[in-house]
């Protein structure tokens, strides 16, 4: 069993079940934080100690400074520290920009966004004190380029791909890395209400899964990718080719 572990933010379902699952399988303790939905995250504890693993359900909403405090203070008194973060949680609130109003615009920015970057400034000291840690943070295609009707999103996933590259330039000396994935149209919770036939403007004319985006995930966290820092690694079946 590996010294600490690793944290999923918004890991009950869709891509951040399938990651937590995933870095269990790669031998980590995982936490697996979810706002509201904990028969999902007892359900992912279930797989992962059907396989062996351990893990430990997070009820945080992490748009709160002190429930996401809390949360860390929880699992390392369980597992230890935080050396794998994923900041997976994310919200959409859409319309055109003249008609969003602040809430909509707040809620996001402040579920993903300003929610990673707390957690990562909660993180990065043990990180840096083991001299390893991971961050992953998940992006969105979105982020890099225009989306009608998502000015909030995109704008909260471009400042995550900024993020990411600045913390990873500040930490990259004393091994940690710092990575982002964008996945494209991946077929989950948050995707339901956008039509099918969007996939056709995929290359591989079909929704990417949450496991394929998983195993991206996994493997920016794994210490083979210990010299990738700073960088987005696109999952979108060529969207953005």
């Amino acid at each position: 069993m590996r010294e600490g572990c690793a944290l999923v933010t918004g890991g009950s379902r869709g891509i951040g079940a399938a990651t937590a699952r995933a870095l269990a399988a790669d031998g980590w303790r995982v936490g697996i934080n979810y706002r509201s939905d904990r028969d999902a995250a007892e359900q992912v504890l279930r797989d992962i100690e059907s396989g062996g693993g351990r893990a430990l359900p997070l009820a945080a909403d992490v748009s709160d400074p002190a429930a996401a405090a809390g949360m860390f203070d929880e699992i390392e008194q369980r597992f230890g520290p935080v050396l794998v973060l994923v900041n997976n949680a994310g919200v959409r609130a859409d319309g055109l920009s003249p008609q969003l109003e602040d809430d909509d615009w707040q809620r996001v920015i402040d579920t993903n966004l300003s929610a990673a970057f707390r957690t990562t400034r909660r993180a990065l000291p043990q990180m840096l004190r083991a001299r390893f840690g991971r961050i992953v943070n998940v992006a969105s295609v979105v982020g890099p380029r225009a989306n009608a009707g998502q000015a909030n999103y995109a704008a909260s996933k471009a400042g995550l791909i900024g993020l990411t590259k600045t913390v990873a330039v500040e930490v990259a000396r004393r091994g940690v890395t710092v990575n982002a994935v964008a996945p494209g149209f991946v077929d989950t919770d948050l995707t339901a209400d956008i039509p099918r036939d969007i996939a056709d403007a995929v290359p591989a004319r079909r929704p990417g899964t949450p496991e394929e985006v998983a195993a991206c995930v996994a493997f920016l966290a794994g210490e083979r990718a210990g010299y990738v820092t700073g960088t987005t690694l696109t999952v979108d079946g060529g969207m953005s080719a």
